[in-house]
């Protein structure tokens, strides 16, 4: 396994309230583990909520005695769920706050993420891009529904509002998904300051059109600025198989 994590301020905001973890070895019993957050909230009181966020849940999972990925997280979220939104309760200055999240561990050739907003975890290879995880946002409701087309939804002028963050409410459901991976698979997870500014096409051919890892990441956060850098932007990227050596 080979990763490599960014994370940009952007060109509009005075603050970088995306936060992320990323760990190659085990964080309880999970093997690896990768977190990006992207919070919300006046003042610093996003940057508060994905950082706290992000760090409960490293420290439970760390601590969980669950054997099931899914389980793990599952109970991780509703645990830091109920822990941040006492952190609101107690701070005026902290009330309304809340945070998107996803996870995702790699055990052998299968992915398990989870999220909760609209953060993103995408699959990449030589065949296609495909958005795993799942908005929770108005817009991406009304595609649906069927009230907005697809093309249409990246220019919604509400196309911010998300229906599902952790802090807000007394429970927070997130979304789990397992997938199988095959050999030149690559995993993309970013905060919205990413994929507002650039097309799923588009960062597939940046992500497959590099030399390396790190190229990739450094040319998807310079392509967002370059198209407005309207927000905060935050890249981890996961190469699951970069260790096999092909048979000959």
């Amino acid at each position: 396994m080979k990763t490599f994590s960014m994370t940009h301020i952007g060109q509009r905001r005075e603050m970088n309230q995306d936060y992320m973890f990323t760990s190659e070895t085990a964080v309880g019993n999970l093997p690896n583990l990768f977190l990006v957050a992207d919070g919300m909230g006046g003042h610093a009181a996003g940057d508060y909520a994905s950082r706290f966020t992000v760090e409960k849940l490293v420290e439970l999972i760390g601590k969980s005695g669950e054997k099931e990925p899914v389980a793990i997280m599952k109970s991780a979220v509703s645990m830091t769920n109920s822990l941040l939104l006492t952190e609101a309760q107690a701070d005026p200055a902290k009330n309304g706050m809340g945070t998107t999240i996803v996870a995702a561990t790699v055990i052998g050739n299968t992915l398990y993420a989870a999220n909760v907003g609209d953060s993103r975890l995408y699959v990449i290879n030589q065949e296609d891009i495909t958005q795993i995880t799942r908005d929770h946002s108005l817009v991406e409701e009304m595609v649906r529904l069927g009230e907005v087309r697809k093309e249409d939804a990246k220019d919604h002028p509400d196309k911010n509002i998300i229906t599902r963050a952790v802090g807000v409410l007394p429970e927070v459901t997130a979304d789990f998904f397992e997938i199988s991976l095959k050999p030149g698979d690559e995993i993309l997870m970013c905060s919205d300051g990413l994929t507002n500014m650039i097309e799923d096409d588009e960062i597939r051919h940046i992500v497959l059109g590099q030399r390396d890892i790190v190229e990739k990441a450094e040319k998807l956060i310079e392509t967002a600025n370059r198209n407005g850098g309207k927000d905060n932007i935050t890249v981890v990227l996961i190469e699951p198989f970069s260790d096999e050596v092909k048979e000959c």
